[in-house]
């Protein structure tokens, strides 16, 4: 690839890939993951600026994936650009910095991944009630509010991009009505949720 020979390099390649004490094997004597860990060596070994990565922990063990991702920190943490297609929407969440979703060979939107938690994610306020509820009141029906199996907790969704969230009116509303909680959580939606309703979309089902 036009670059000097660099052995304290592919040393540091090796042991970070468990390849090392496999140093001298034949290709074809080692085992599936093994033969994984050779490939992604070797598209290390040239120092690359640009690094593919197709489905690099499909079917791997736990070890070599988290070798892996140790080692494409480090990348990153140098200014190597890094293009990885994964189908564990968990490593696109925690690796990524841009994002793009395929569906059926079409792109369905590529943006920054904080961008997109923002625009596409909802978020949750659940309430943790001092007394079990039997059903939501008919007066608060036209809230997106769920009550849990056990009747103790009601959540309500709400979209952070809107001007009003509602989450005002709600708890006035709840206070209205003699409803009072004791503690409340709020969460977000996982890239993994985004992405689901992103295909739903795409397909023209219902989200």
């Amino acid at each position: 690839f036009g670059k000097p020979k660099d052995p304290a390099y592919l040393e540091q390649i090796l042991r970070q890939l468990s390849l090392w004490d496999k140093r001298h094997e034949r290709i074809m004597a080692l085992s599936g993951g093994m033969k994984r860990r050779v490939m992604i060596a070797k598209a290390l070994s040239h120092e690359p600026e640009i690094l593919f990565l197709d489905e690099p922990t499909a079917g791997v063990d736990v070890e070599l994936r988290r070798d892996m991702w140790e080692m494409v920190r480090g990348l990153r943490e140098r200014g190597v650009t890094i293009i990885l297609t994964t189908h564990y929407i968990e490593e696109a969440e925690e690796m990524a910095d841009r994002i793009g979703v395929i569906n059926k060979g079409e792109i369905v939107v590529v943006d920054e991944k904080k961008s997109l938690m923002q625009k596409l994610g909802k978020k949750q306020l659940t309430l943790y009630l001092q007394q079990p509820l039997e059903a939501i009141p008919e007066a608060l029906s036209r809230h997106p509010l769920a009550l849990s199996d056990d009747g103790q907790a009601l959540t309500f969704t709400f979209d952070v991009q809107s001007e009003a969230t509602g989450i005002a009116q709600v708890l006035r509303e709840l206070n209205q009505h003699g409803i009072d909680f004791r503690d409340l959580h709020s969460s977000e939606s996982s890239l993994e949720e985004i992405f689901v309703n992103l295909v739903k979309g795409a397909r023209g089902d219902r989200v």
